[in-house]
């Protein structure tokens, strides 16, 4: 009995510690959960200052028209880090409401509010402006423009953006294609016109035929 006792203790005091291999798994683990949190935007600094063309409530067409868009570096701020500026065209928080798949989050690896890219440049100090033209495949929205600058990692260490820091102003609307065009709306015109006439002409023999 003695001995039964002092074994449970043993094993009881050894259940306390982990083995080096529990160590490393659970270090690794904690590392592997670590790195699976992207850049979070609140943590960037503001530190470019970008301009766009549209006006605020301006409307472009996607496929047809261009809008410039301009970034510089705030004077007072250290660049030692920067090595790109990634250019991307933006939802408006108008045109995210109840729409989840443009969803803002604050881990930039999941977040849905910028999915068009405009331009990636090497990063400049002096001012650099870019003319865009609306890709066909951007969707009826309403938009801003917001820069990001890339480490020498490719990971967003800083930002700067055409609407202010709420959203609440600066914004453009973007026409997207529906898919229909004037010629294809010219052929249906004709083929319901053509369909009418031989209607009509079938119509027409058959009521002779009748008659004979």
């Amino acid at each position: 009995m003695e001995n039964q006792r002092r074994n449970n203790q043993e094993m009881a005091a050894s259940s306390l510690f982990f083995s080096p291999a529990t160590i490393l798994g659970l270090l690794l683990l904690f590392s592997i959960g670590s790195s699976v949190e992207g850049v979070l935007f609140s943590k960037l600094k503001q530190t470019l200052i970008v301009t766009a063309s549209p006006n605020h409530g301006q409307v472009l067409k996607a496929g047809e028209d261009k809008l410039t868009v301009s970034w510089a570096l705030n004077s007072t701020v250290s660049d030692s880090s920067y090595k790109q500026v990634k250019v991307i065209l933006c939802y408006a928080p108008v045109s995210q409401k109840d729409r989840g798949w443009r969803k803002t989050v604050d881990d930039l690896s999941i977040d849905k509010t910028c999915q068009f890219d405009i331009i990636t440049k090497p990063y400049t100090k002096s001012k650099t402006t870019f003319e865009y033209m609306v890709k066909r495949n951007v969707p009826t929205a309403t938009y801003f423009i917001r820069a990001y600058v890339l480490d020498f990692s490719e990971n967003e260490v800083a930002y700067g953006q055409t609407t202010d820091a709420a959203k609440t102003t600066k914004f453009f609307d973007i026409i997207g294609i529906s898919g229909r065009t004037a010629s294809l709306d010219i052929a249906a015109g004709c083929f319901s016109a053509f369909s009418i006439l031989s209607l009509v002409y079938f119509f027409v023999k058959e009521k002779r035929m009748a008659k004979k």
